[in-house]
């Protein structure tokens, strides 16, 4: 195929310049002028030199001189391969061959097959153009090729060569019109083909040409009838035929025609993709690692005769399946980097499958990476919530046994006795305080599930604040069980944020009073100062910063009230009277139901 730059060699006496060398600038002017002819000039041309070698009585070695001409200038116009581009050896051959083909062999069959090939390209080229305009010198070039194929080559092939005179004169002098008119259109109108050619409508035109063809030879065969009506009932029958195709192709009668399940089977050719994406989901629920999901999904795709082996690559890892081929195809999606091998060119329908595959598998590596980061996230908080509890736990320990070593700094021989009750009572409970909170910190998302009765916790709880002077009040107490975790943790913080006003003024009066009728709820009331707006407004919302860390600790009991079915608030918020409470928040609440 000619080039537009043409490389120039130096010959064996023009080693070293001369300065009387001529120069030739002309070699290169002429190949830049070349690429800026039009396609439809080269489309002018060569059917031109084609008409001039089939349709004139001329000599073997003038019309294969056209012929030649004409093959030169298909290689100028001719879409397959671009202009600049070297031609390959093993693409060369069968270029050489055609041309051999064509110029030697004299055969009108011959001459009618290059007619066909020569329809469906310029059928695909004229396919390709989205604009009106843009069609008209190929619409020309399609007529011409097959007034040329039915009106003088066809009948030649079939040896009936008494051709009307009239008949004749008009191919020779009335066809070249169409060539001469595709010659002096403007130049707009011949834009170069588009970079993508549709080779099935082309592939098909070319086919419906040969088909007709041979229909017309079988007519002539079979029924012994004249050329003229062999044409008729030929071009008749396909066009019946092709009725019938277009309306299967889109019926409108229930059925889901031809262009459906042929879309349908160049989306599915080669690849059970249902059966690849109900396993993908099913390993999805399997596995929870993203990159083991990825590398066990990969090896599922060893059925694909048309995929190789391939390599992923992901923030955490990366790895391969299969084996390296020569070709290549990279998708990246959701940062999941796939590289697909294959041991051919895919095809459009391939890539689109592989596309999809790679789209898919990174959907659902997506998911799983998000799945992962909201479970460590949970994790994380589960932590975090539980180390701020018991830090509070063991701050409200620690408050018992400073109240304890204050009992013993005061006691006086004669107490000995009330000091030993005491102790035994108080050091046991204390222990057991502490031991659930070292063993809350191995399951933090294990709480709140031991129940005590109310009577005992009741008991417990007024044995720890014994000598704190605070008031105790109950109705009729049974054996309601109650969330054990949660009762200690959140009544220690109340008291310990009511018995800490009494540092701050004297006579704060504290008194503590458990129902559990119609709903279990413990309130804890003082008659210290009240909690500022602010601070009372996100009391139970988010940690607010204080001398004594007071939001600190009541944010997290809320937290903990609201995971167990409880609800801790503050109904009276007023200088004298400062009551928070935790409540159930259903009487039939299925914590405080029997274990």
């Amino acid at each position: 195929m000619l080039r537009s730059d043409f490389p120039v060699q130096p010959s064996s006496s023009m080693h070293e310049p001369t300065p009387n060398a001529p120069p030739m600038p002309w070699l290169s002017t002429l190949a830049v002028r070349l690429t800026r002819v039009a396609p439809g000039r080269w489309l002018a041309l060569m059917l031109l030199a084609l008409h001039a070698a089939v349709a004139f009585d001329a000599e073997a070695a003038i019309s294969r001189g056209f012929l030649l001409a004409h093959y030169g200038l298909f290689l100028l116009w001719q879409p397959l391969v671009r202009s600049e581009a070297r031609i390959e050896p093993r693409l060369a051959l069968p270029v050489f061959a055609m041309a051999a083909l064509l110029v030697l062999v004299d055969s009108p069959w011959v001459l009618a097959l290059w007619l066909a090939v020569l329809a469906g390209l310029v059928g695909a080229v004229a396919a390709s153009h989205d604009g009106r305009r843009q069609h008209l010198p190929y619409l020309l070039a399609l007529a011409y090729l097959l007034a040329l194929l039915l009106a003088w080559v066809l009948p030649q092939s079939l040896g009936d060569t008494a051709l009307p005179d009239e008949l004749q004169f008009a191919v020779r002098y009335g066809l070249p019109l169409l060539p001469l008119a595709i010659l002096f259109l403007p130049g707009e109108r011949q834009r170069g083909a588009s970079s993508t050619l549709d080779f099935i409508y082309g592939l098909m035109l070319s086919l419906l040409v040969i088909v007709m063809a041979l229909g017309v030879f079988a007519v002539v065969a079979v029924a012994k009838v004249g050329y003229a009506w062999a044409l008729v009932q030929t071009l008749l029958g396909m066009a019946a035929l092709l009725l019938a195709l277009s309306w299967l192709w889109n019926p409108r009668a229930g059925f889901t025609g031809l262009g459906q399940l042929t879309s349908r089977y160049l989306l599915s050719v080669g690849l059970p993709f249902e059966g690849w994406a109900r396993r993908l989901a099913t390993l999805a629920e399997r596995e929870r690692d993203p990159e083991s999901f990825v590398r066990d999904a990969l090896a599922d795709l060893h059925e694909l005769t048309w995929i190789s082996g391939g390599r992923w690559q992901a923030a955490r890892g990366e790895g391969h399946f299969g084996d390296q081929a020569p070709h290549r195809v990279e998708h990246a999606f959701h940062g999941l980097a796939l590289a697909w091998y294959a041991p051919r060119p895919l095809t459009p329908s391939l890539a689109l499958h592989v596309r999809l595959l790679s789209q898919l598998l990174g959907y659902f590596y997506a998911a799983k990476v998000r799945e992962q980061t909201l479970r460590e996230q949970a994790y994380s908080q589960a932590i975090h919530d539980t180390g701020a509890r018991l830090t509070h736990d063991v701050k409200n320990i620690l408050q018992s046994v400073k109240t304890l070593l204050a009992a013993v700094d005061t006691a006086t021989p004669e107490d000995s006795d009330r000091l030993l009750a005491l102790m035994k009572r108080q050091v046991p409970q204390l222990v057991a305080r502490l031991s659930q909170t070292v063993d809350k910190l191995k399951q933090p998302t294990e709480m709140d599930a031991a129940h005590v009765p109310a009577q005992a916790w009741w008991a417990a709880l007024r044995a720890r604040y014994e000598h704190d002077d605070v008031g105790f009040s109950a109705d009729a107490l049974d054996e309601t069980p109650l969330p054990q975790d949660l009762f200690d943790s959140v009544a220690d913080n109340l008291l310990a944020n009511a018995l800490r006003k009494r540092r701050g003024g004297v006579g704060v009066a504290v008194e503590v009073r458990l129902s559990l009728r119609p709903t279990v709820a413990l309130t804890v009331t003082d008659t210290g100062a009240p909690a500022p707006e602010h601070v009372a407004r996100n009391l139970f919302l988010s940690p607010v910063a204080s001398d004594f860390g007071l939001g600190v600790g009541l944010y997290q009991a809320a937290r903990q009230a609201a995971r167990s079915g409880f609800r801790l608030d503050l109904p009276a918020n007023q200088a004298g009277q400062v009551t928070l409470r935790i409540q159930a928040t259903d009487s039939r609440h299925p914590d405080i139901s029997a274990p």
